[in-house]
């Protein structure tokens, strides 16, 4: 049993058709920045694309996207910022569930959804007070942890989150799911998180989050 996870779609599907086993997935996980600055129309045809694959979809938004996207998700049951669920209700044991936290600390930009470290901090606080029933975590953050592989912009110059980086020395989800940072396409760890950033879909990097036995385990992966 498995989940695909992507993100920084940036209205750019093409390459949906060649993740192997996309619509065998139990579902997909979106990792925000699914748009441009995208209104009602551009987030409909990004979800609908996805859903031709597979329609069982939860997202975060990212600092792209605007609050048009997050009301469509909402519409669509498909919102996890501040939700849980449970990845693989089929299983007894281990129960693993996600959470999700969308938006992301300032840009240079002014992009539409940028929040203070502090909002950050609160937000994946209220987060974590839902994942109580679960064994596992998986938690789907836009935004990544700072001064890691998944938050490099070249140089030795980090632009992640300091919050997202004590959030998860504290918590430690199993697994971390980022984006946000193009450049910074990588599996890292801090403490026993494993920390994926798929970087952008139309460079073809995708994250497999799976359940076998005990188990529960994350790969990074490229398109061929």
């Amino acid at each position: 049993m498995y989940w695909i996870a992507f993100g920084d779609i940036h209205e750019q599907t093409g390459m949906l058709g060649h993740i192997p086993g996309l619509r065998e997935a139990q579902g997909v996980l979106l990792t925000g920045d699914l748009t441009n600055r995208g209104t009602t129309q551009a987030i409909r045809e990004v979800y609908d694309d996805v859903a031709a694959f597979n329609p069982n979809i939860q997202a975060v938004i990212g600092n792209m996207d605007t609050d048009e996207v997050s009301s469509f998700l909402d519409r669509r049951g498909a919102n996890l910022h501040l939700k849980a669920m449970n990845l693989f209700p089929e299983l007894d044991r281990p129960r693993v569930g996600a959470i999700g936290v969308g938006y992301s600390t300032p840009t240079p930009f002014n992009t539409p959804n940028e929040v203070s470290e502090d909002q950050l901090a609160q937000w994946l606080d209220q987060a974590w007070e839902l994942t109580m029933p679960y064994d596992y975590i998986v938690a789907v953050i836009h935004n990544p942890p700072y001064k890691s592989t998944t938050d490099d912009l070249g140089g030795g110059s980090h632009v992640g989150s300091k919050a997202v980086l004590d959030f998860i020395k504290k918590n430690k989800p199993i697994i971390c799911i980022t984006g946000h940072i193009h450049e910074s396409k990588s599996v890292d760890t801090i403490g026993s998180t494993t920390v994926i950033n798929t970087g952008m879909l139309a460079h073809g990097g995708y994250a497999v989050i799976e359940a076998s036995g005990n188990k529960v385990t994350a790969s990074l992966n490229q398109v061929r």
